[in-house]
């Protein structure tokens, strides 16, 4: 490939803030056998529950999604609005994340434009873009990539906007310039892990997602929630952010979003949990446009309102 014609590593980052990213970073392709044992042994454990798209083997190994990768460019999007929920128990819980116009429309749209920016150099570039929407370890490529570190509750910190970032990569065919990957700084904090009401946080940084309130809201389909999830969700309905809360980097260097399409849409910061308990599929359908929601399905939502209302009840003196 006649790299003179390609796109320079600080040419590539000035494209990147142009479209509105807010942080990018270049990662080569070289992840560690130790970073490869960590999913390995997290899979083991059964740590992933159902979610049986990790154990695709493209995971462990990039150059199987992209026999021609040589270079990864990361990209964060902060999320943060400064909107907070009510706290009385009579309301519904919903990520942050899932406040405004679905993520993946929104980040989507960038990188396919970052692609064709970077495609129109030479017939001979290659590009492949993922918003968590592939078997990309994207939160090991951040890191390497020098966005941010994964903190002990399993999430990317950057310095800059606390965790509150989408994470999407680039993979190209084109040799860059890699940046120095991130380094640690939870130190000895343990607050994720001491306020998480489910134990979810086995040990620093492994995250068991069948005790894990956000995983049960969005992705388990049974009829029912365990018990031990069901009973200690604190009002949470759609994902759980306690960990991220809690966190003194989040609470120190949260900033709002200039994204607009990430202000929340009326009626996700603070639904009533006895109207999300009846909603109807035609409601649902309604009230969740262009929404991260949708993965939840009505009787998902029915389910999750049901047993936040539960157990208020059982809480009650």
């Amino acid at each position: 490939m006649n790299q003179s014609s390609s796109p320079s590593s600080i040419q590539i980052k000035e494209k990147a803030l142009e479209l509105g990213f807010h942080k990018v970073g270049i990662a080569a392709v070289n992840l560690t056998e130790t970073q490869v044992q960590r999913l390995q042994a997290w899979l083991a454990l059964g740590y992933h529950a159902d979610m049986e798209w990790m154990r695709n083997p493209k995971r462990q190994n990039i150059k199987l999604v992209m026999p021609e990768v040589r270079s990864l460019i990361c990209v964060a999007l902060n999320y943060y609005t400064e909107h907070q929920r009510p706290e009385k128990k009579e309301y519904g819980k919903i990520s942050r994340y899932a406040w405004g116009r679905d993520y993946h429309k929104v980040v989507q749209k960038k990188l396919k434009a970052f692609s064709i920016w970077l495609e129109s150099f030479g017939e001979e570039i290659k590009t492949r873009h993922y918003i968590d929407t592939g078997p990309i370890q994207d939160k090991v490529w951040a890191q390497q990539a020098g966005i941010g570190w994964i903190a002990k509750n399993g999430n990317v910190i950057t310095r800059e906007y606390g965790s509150w970032v989408f994470l999407g990569e680039i993979l190209t065919n084109l040799e860059l310039t890699p940046d120095t990957p991130h380094t640690q700084h939870c130190g000895n904090c343990t607050k994720c892990i001491e306020s998480c009401p489910t134990d979810a946080i086995r040990e620093p940084f492994v995250v068991d997602a069948n005790r894990c309130i956000a995983y049960h809201t969005i992705e388990n389909r049974d009829d029912k929630l365990p018990e031990n999830i069901a009973e200690n969700m604190q009002g949470w309905v759609a994902g759980c952010d306690i960990c991220q809360d809690v966190c003194p980097w989040n609470q120190r260097f949260a900033n709002n979003t200039d994204i607009e399409e990430f202000q929340p849409y009326p009626g996700n910061i603070a639904p009533k949990l006895i109207e999300l308990a009846r909603i109807t599929d035609e409601n649902w359908d309604k009230q969740f446009p262009a929404s991260a929601l949708r993965r939840i399905k009505p009787q998902m939502l029915r389910r999750n309102a049901r047993a936040n209302l539960k157990a208020s009840r059982i809480q009650r003196p």
